[in-house]
């Protein structure tokens, strides 16, 4: 999945760093505490997860530990002001993958991201294909033949779903979840508007295939003839 999540208590900072992720096709849900960030952690298959270890309720490392002792491999990039070679050994140590000292640089975040973002190639592919549909993720389109149209990042994590879906039902709450996250609010009609929107991109690059409305459960690839 083409999104990931960031703990990270200042809100400047935390808008900068998913300003500048979204601006590489990177989807961002943001935890302000460690409280509110392990449930979801803990449930939802992120790419990756950056964790600032300055936080006014404890070490953003003790997340890091809970969840590798529940299990969950994502992969973890510590942000701090701390830049010892102590506290490098002791974020590796508690499980982290990665730990970027503050100031950095946009450019080395996303560097650092993208790099996380690989080592999960299941949750992160470079390219998903159904019946002929390619979207690529990295690069923010989908395409069918020899045409090609770019997708919004919400436009992008939906058709993700959908493929991977391989033609059957997604509901609405899945996509919608995927599209805006759980941290941003959604208004009743922003999944249509980026249905109707796909839908003009896929006749734009003549796929035959359609966005079903499944009414009362979701939608799913399919033909057009059933569609109409």
């Amino acid at each position: 999945m083409n999104r990931i999540a960031l703990v990270e208590d200042h809100e400047r900072m935390a808008s900068l760093i998913v300003r500048g992720l979204l601006s590489a096709g990177i989807a961002t849900d943001v935890f302000h505490t460690l409280e509110s960030a392990w449930r979801p952690l803990n449930e939802r298959d992120y790419g990756a997860v950056i964790v600032d270890r300055g936080l006014p309720e404890g070490d953003g490392l003790e997340l890091v530990r809970r969840l590798r002792s529940a299990g969950r491999l994502t992969p973890c990039l510590m942000l701090t002001a701390r830049d010892a070679l102590r506290d490098r050994v002791d974020g590796l140590e508690a499980g982290a993958d990665d730990y970027l000292p503050k100031p950095f640089a946009m450019e080395e975040l996303l560097a650092r991201v993208r790099a996380l973002l690989r080592r999960t190639p299941s949750l992160q592919p470079n390219e998903l294909v159904h019946r002929g549909l390619r979207v690529v993720p990295e690069a923010g389109c989908m395409g069918f033949g020899d045409e090609v149209v770019t997708l919004s990042p919400a436009e992008l994590q939906i058709m993700v779903c959908l493929l991977r879906a391989n033609g059957q039902t997604v509901t609405r709450r899945s996509l919608e979840q995927a599209a805006w996250g759980l941290t941003d609010a959604v208004t009743p009609n922003a999944l249509d508007v980026a249905m109707h929107r796909l839908r003009k991109k896929l006749a734009a690059i003549g796929c035959d295939l359609a966005l079903l409305n499944i009414r009362g459960h979701g939608f799913a690839l399919g033909d057009r003839d059933v569609a109409a």
